[in-house]
């Protein structure tokens, strides 16, 4: 398994694990996922919802958690670290730059089209920032947008691009009917994205890593994905079971007692399916149940707050510290696969040695695609 290059940026293992909010990814889980060798990830998803005193200003809270949580890991570690970022966030601006500012390794942007940046990027220049900026997608149209859009504009590429597949766990760039009908397997999503982005490669004389994302679990599944042509994966379900994972054992316990059945798809008060693992909370609003909404602020630039049945942030903090009773758990379509609580260093083993058996496997069968060890 080598390593993953984005421009200057060496990564050990082509592993990046997933940002995941609110509070299940932060700097304890990114910081051990660096130390092993992968990128490690930040989500700044409702993250000043950990600050004390959040609700009499919310955006503050935000960026004064992120800055303490970038710190925080960058303290525990000297490996390479990212902050993942939701384009749907009413601060994304400020915390894109915030992320900047402090020198974060890469910054992942999805739940949104990242089209437009914030103009004091732009007046620094994206060439001269230390940052990899890196799009995540659910399809290649997309991601050819966006290199169209910043081709023309800043005369300036996304250094990667990470395409998520409709097995991913969390809110999905997939509709509801499709999700429950045919969707694209993910090997062809990046087939076509890697197609995608040659023509940029070509004309800015530089390689653009794809990194796949959803339903990848094992060693095996990473060789699979990358003999279509991904450079990388990222993952986030096989992260959440760890010592060091930043949610509490009782969100963890969800995943360990969790059946393939319990997987299920939700209508998010977001506008946006999302996949989850059943529970009493589930089942209620799925029969109707609403909750009470108190916005301290609109997070979210299309939350109708005055409308939605409850609060996606609050309800995904409560899971975080352990209510499940009055949340849920985010997870991909393997979440169930979960059998114990793992340290992230065990995990890597794992990945690795799985890997390894599958390209072995691999290039001990005629006419199967090779991948190099």
């Amino acid at each position: 398994m080598g390593p993953l290059q984005i421009g200057n940026l060496t990564v050990k293992y082509p592993i990046v694990q997933g940002g995941m909010g609110v509070a299940i990814s932060l700097s304890g889980l990114a910081s051990a996922v660096a130390n092993a060798g992968g990128i490690g990830v930040i989500s700044a998803a409702g993250i000043g919802m950990t600050e004390p005193g959040f609700a009499k200003d919310l955006p503050k809270a935000n960026k004064a958690q992120l800055i303490k949580q970038i710190r925080a890991a960058r303290a525990k570690t000297a490996g390479v670290l990212g902050v993942n970022l939701m384009v749907a966030l009413s601060d994304y601006d400020e915390l894109l730059e915030t992320a900047v500012n402090e020198d974060i390794d890469v910054v992942f942007m999805g739940a949104g089209l990242p089209l437009k940046l914030p103009q004091k990027l732009l007046d620094k220049g994206l060439s001269n920032i230390k940052t990899k900026f890196i799009p995540k997608v659910s399809s290649p149209k997309a991601a050819k947008l966006i290199f169209q859009y910043w081709d023309s504009k800043f005369n300036y590429i996304p250094d990667a691009v990470v395409v998520e597949g409709p097995k991913a766990g969390g809110h999905l760039g997939f509709k509801k009917a499709e999700l429950n009908g045919k969707t694209p397997e993910l090997s062809e999503l990046i087939q076509d994205a890697v197609e995608v982005v040659k023509t940029f490669e070509d004309k800015y004389s530089q390689k653009v890593p794809v990194i796949a994302a959803g339903g990848i679990y094992t060693g095996a599944d990473i060789a699979e994905i990358m003999s279509y042509g991904a450079s990388a994966v990222k993952m986030g379900t096989r992260f959440v079971t760890t010592h060091e994972c930043d949610a509490h054992i009782n969100f963890k316990r969800s995943y360990l007692e969790s059946a393939k059945s319990d997987i299920t798809l939700i209508d998010s008060p977001v506008g946006l399916p999302g996949r989850v693992i059943a529970n009493k909370f589930v089942h209620q609003i799925k029969n109707g149940e609403t909750r009470p909404v108190n916005c301290p602020w609109q997070c979210l630039k299309s939350c109708k707050y005055e409308e939605v049945p409850y609060c996606i942030s609050q309800v995904l903090l409560n899971s975080a510290k352990g209510k499940m009773d009055h949340g849920f758990a985010f997870a991909g379509t393997n979440a169930y696969r979960a059998k114990t609580i793992q340290s992230v260093d065990q995990v890597f083993d794992d990945l690795i040695k799985t890997y390894k058996d599958a390209t072995i496997n691999a290039l001990a069968l005629p006419g199967m695609c090779k991948v190099a060890v």
